[in-house]
């Protein structure tokens, strides 16, 4: 099976993180933490400040890995390294998304989350 190797900023500020609705591809519509492919040479986390920056025009500081998520969906092995992140300068500005909002303990299951990515609220619920 095809393993994709990915990041995801989990963005928190004060007793909220950001989730964003993908605007494409096979799970277009679904709820996500932000982030993408990790590129050769890059770390983690300088893979995520790029993302971020390319997909929400926004510069991010990435703090500490909350986990490593493990899934398999139909056609590949996504590994999914999340981390809280926090905003350092940028508006959010959505460049590959649908739609974004900021969720709180009490809204974060009113999305549709990817299946990879909910397996993250619970620890995320915790922290909030």
């Amino acid at each position: 099976m095809k393993r994709i190797r990915v990041v995801a900023a989990v963005i928190r500020e004060g007793d909220k993180i950001f989730a964003t609705q993908r605007g494409y591809g096979e799970y277009k519509d679904g709820w996500e933490f932000p982030g993408g492919k990790i590129e050769d040479g890059e770390s983690p986390q300088q893979a995520l400040e790029r993302e971020i920056m390319e997909e929400l025009d926004t510069q991010i500081n990435v703090g500490e890995l909350i986990d490593t998520i493990e899934y398999d969906y139909p056609n590949f092995h996504l590994s999914m390294d999340c981390f809280w992140c926090t905003l350092v300068n940028g508006n959010l500005t959505l460049k590959e998304h649908e739609a974004a909002k900021w969720l709180d303990r009490e809204s974060i299951d009113s999305v549709d989350w990817l299946p990879a990515d909910i397996t993250l609220i619970d620890q995320i619920k915790n922290e909030l």
